[in-house]
């Protein structure tokens, strides 16, 4: 007799060979027969039933507990096997209702007025220092490269990304610059080290403000450079000539877009520019992937392009140029995905199998969101009067050009220590 799993698998499954082999040992082959062979196993009939009923928690969720096993193949092939059959669809009127159930609690929770964005931030962010270190490149951007041109490294991508972002900034030294959502420092230490500015760089996360201190400490832009334990709801009044933000926005919330950007507009000089980085999707949803918030953003929310605009313009800010960066977050997580299975062991002797494979989960599954489900990164360029930038994109070009020389000249990037 077929289990539920496997109809579910049957009637996804037409390209491909996937084979299914169930607690008892019985065996199910499903597909035409092309491609790379993936073999699963489950170890008991409850993981199953689960899976068959609630899949877009339940499939990481027995992956995490050894209760789904590969046998040939890895997470990452299997995902990829049912994401080029199908997209996201509701298979059953029980799938449907927990849709529903989810939709309700995300907007209730949404909305609740309760500030719990430093447990969030720290949900993640506050994780050991040890573990980014297996897979982030040396200075530990945790955000999406930029794979230009085609086919460089990872640490090239992360350079060029910063690289890019720098140039629509549009940078004079001299100028006060504000990072929301710092990260380990990184940005932050090329901007004031690239273009002779002075930067404060707002984290809700310790390990991350402990860190970034420490490295511009160690490269003596602490007088240049500083970063500070803040909630970027509460910060004063100031004018900032520049306004930087990457890889922040998908936790701000959908509800509180016009707060961000009103705060925006506050301390933003009236000649000032601001340049966010985001990921995106191609149309609004009304929650976030179920695993992905309870195990590892709760609180996030990826916006449309169309959700956020209205926002920018409510604020009495003006959109300057909006440039949409697809696939680069794929090659980005594949990179990383790649650097965190090669160091498996390590990653088992910080915290254990399961964390390994949640986080394993995570990497390929995120991937598979920006291959198939058309997830992207935006970059929204934002600024007070219309003559804070120039009327065409040449600058761009001819900025990044001045910074590669700056580059060029450098001493090589030291890893980040903790």
């Amino acid at each position: 007799m077929a289990s539920s799993f496997c109809a579910l698998v049957e009637s996804i499954v037409r390209k491909g060979s996937l084979t299914v082999i169930r607690a008892s040992g019985e065996k199910s082959t499903f597909g035409d027969g092309s491609g790379a062979p993936v073999v699963v196993r489950f170890t008991d009939d409850d993981a199953e039933t689960l899976i068959a009923k609630d899949p877009t928690l339940k499939l990481g969720e027995m992956y995490m507990e050894g209760r789904f096993i590969l046998e040939e193949g890895d997470i990452y092939d299997f995902l990829s096997l049912v994401k080029s059959n199908t997209v996201n669809e509701v298979f059953s009127k029980a799938m449907a209702l927990k849709l529903f159930w989810r939709i309700g609690l995300s907007q209730l929770a949404s909305r609740v007025p309760i500030n719990r964005n430093r447990y969030n931030v720290s949900h993640h962010y506050d994780l050991s220092a040890k573990l980014f270190d297996l897979f982030l490149d040396e200075d530990w951007q945790y955000s999406c490269a930029y794979f230009n041109p085609p086919g460089i490294s990872l640490a090239e991508a992360q350079v060029a990304k910063k690289r890019h972002i720098a140039a629509k900034l549009l940078l004079e030294p001299g100028q006060r610059v504000l990072e929301i959502g710092s990260g380990w420092g990184g940005m932050g230490l090329y901007l004031a080290e690239s273009s002779g500015v002075d930067v404060t760089g707002i984290t809700l996360s310790d390990e991350q403000l402990k860190v970034s201190r420490d490295r511009a400490a160690k490269r003596g832009f602490s007088d240049r450079v500083r970063f500070e334990l803040q909630d970027y709801r509460y910060l004063p009044k100031n004018n900032y000539d520049r306004i930087v933000s990457v890889g922040m926005f998908e936790h701000v919330g959908r509800p509180h877009y016009d707060g961000f950007f009103r705060k925006v507009s506050e301390v933003l000089d009236k000649d000032g520019v601001m340049v966010m980085h985001s990921i995106g999707r191609p149309k609004p949803s009304f929650l976030t992937n179920p695993f992905i918030e309870k195990y590892i953003f709760p609180g996030g929310y990826i916006p449309a392009v169309g959700e956020v605009l209205p926002s920018i313009e409510k604020a009495g800010l003006l959109v300057k140029d909006v440039e949409i960066l697809p696939m680069h977050y794929a090659y980005t997580l594949r990179a990383w995905r790649e650097n965190f299975v090669a160091r498996k062991a390590e990653a088992v002797a910080l915290y254990d199998e399961r964390f390994f494979r949640m986080w394993e989960f995570y990497l390929a599954g995120s991937e598979m969101a920006f291959r198939w489900d058309e997830l992207f990164i935006f970059q929204i360029q934002i600024a007070k009067q219309q003559f804070a930038v120039p009327d065409n994109r040449n600058y761009i070009q001819e900025r990044e050009a001045k910074l590669k020389e700056f580059e060029a000249t450098r001493p090589p990037l030291e890893k980040v220590t903790f």
